[in-house]
């Protein structure tokens, strides 16, 4: 049974699914609103802070995504795709039906030159750009440049640029070295190729939603990010 079918109409991730793809889609939404109106201070670390918080959120709406391709969000097919295809296009504008077929290659094809998401080489630099190269096309650059000369009509272009593009940039570095790089550098003898974090949840979260414990996802793609920590919990006793 294909993993991004194995979940659906299983109800035990109702509502809890889509009651967290909404809490995280609002406060981005709302961490946005109020980014864009900030009144910028480049000497007060808390815009700073202020730009972490919202890279983070940016990695829920991708999670968000994820989820929804093993049909995590939802029971409900349309529900849990709809939600699916709205958080991908927040970030960035992510075509959803793009990225579901490449990470199923990646579950199916792990750590091999079938998988869009290795690279032989251990080498960081080399392989997020392989990485992002699979999942950036031209319409995405393009509709990001006409939403942003939009946008600056009305908004600050610091705000929109530290808030807004940034964010969504260390994002990217941030689920690529905690979701892929880590979990997937280096030789691994398991039956998913695939490293993990050691067990502590609160970095775990932190880092990118529980991703790093990535062997547990890989043995259990029918688990949602949200209860990958107990998956953790059950495979080290």
């Amino acid at each position: 049974m294909n993993a991004g079918n194995q979940i659906l109409g299983n109800k035990h991730i109702d509502p809890i699914g889509v009651l967290l793809a909404i809490l995280i889609i609002a406060s981005w939404s709302a961490s946005l609103v109020f980014l864009l109106q900030w009144n910028i201070n480049w000497t007060n670390p808390l815009t700073y802070i202020l730009v972490l918080i919202q890279m983070h959120l940016y990695t829920g709406l991708f999670i968000t995504a994820h989820d929804a391709m093993h049909g995590l969000v939802s029971s409900n097919k349309i529900v849990n795709n709809l939600i699916g295809v709205f958080a991908a296009l927040l970030f960035s504008y992510n075509f959803y039906w793009k990225l579901f077929p490449k990470h199923h290659e990646h579950h199916r094809f792990v750590a091999t030159d079938q998988d869009p998401d290795y690279h032989h080489s251990d080498n960081f630099i080399l392989w997020y750009f392989s990485f992002i190269k699979q999942y950036l096309s031209v319409w995405q650059i393009l509709l990001m440049a006409i939403t942003f000369n939009i946008l600056k009509l009305f908004l600050p272009v610091d705000n929109l640029i530290l808030f807004w593009m940034l964010p969504a940039v260390l994002s990217t570095f941030q689920l690529f070295y905690f979701g892929t790089y880590l979990p997937h550098r280096g030789e691994s003898d398991n039956k998913h190729h695939s490293n993990t974090q050691s067990k502590n949840h609160l970095w775990a979260f932190i880092s990118c939603y529980f991703f790093g414990y990535h062997y547990e996802h890989h043995d259990s793609p029918g688990t949602p990010w949200w209860r990958l920590w107990r998956k953790k919990e059950e495979m080290i006793k």
